[in-house]
């Protein structure tokens, strides 16, 4: 009688513990897997995701850019984006939207900036660019970017 309650005992316990080590891995592991899927998800739009900074011009306090989607995919939330636009060397983050200095789009020939679209940049700056070499970089809210360096 006593070898059976032993056994009992022993197998409770070993069920125990087997839950117990199932209980605190498999979330780990469910965890781990769709980090990984969310990860892939990312790679995936970042890979299809690409730009080209094709021209740029200027009028007075104003410089544009034209920046075409060459990549497979649709570019969202354009307004995420990051404009850095100087002289070469001294460069620095041009903000969307209010105020002076600030950038605004437009979409030249499409509704969307789906593959081969281009979108119209224009910075308003305080006053006229100065002659010299400029650099505009663009780096979508994926990480994505392209830079180009003219002169004025």
């Amino acid at each position: 009688m006593d070898k059976v309650v032993v056994t009992v005992l022993l197998l409770i316990a070993g069920v125990v513990c087997s839950l117990v080590v199932f209980n605190s891995v498999y979330p780990a592991i469910n965890h781990g897997a769709s980090a990984i899927t969310n990860m892939s998800a990312n790679l995936d739009e970042r890979i299809q995701s690409q730009i080209e900074v094709i021209e740029t011009g200027t009028s007075g306090s104003e410089v544009y850019v034209w920046v075409k989607n060459v990549g497979a995919a649709k570019i969202g939330a354009i307004d995420k984006s990051d404009v850095f636009f100087g002289l070469t060397g001294a460069a620095e983050r041009i903000p969307y939207g209010s105020g002076t200095p600030r950038w605004e789009y437009t979409i030249e020939n499409d509704t969307d900036w789906l593959p081969t679209a281009t979108v119209k940049i224009t910075l308003t700056l305080t006053s006229s660019p100065s002659s010299g070499s400029y650099y505009i970089k663009v780096v979508l809210p994926n990480g994505v970017m392209d830079q180009y360096q003219f002169s004025i």
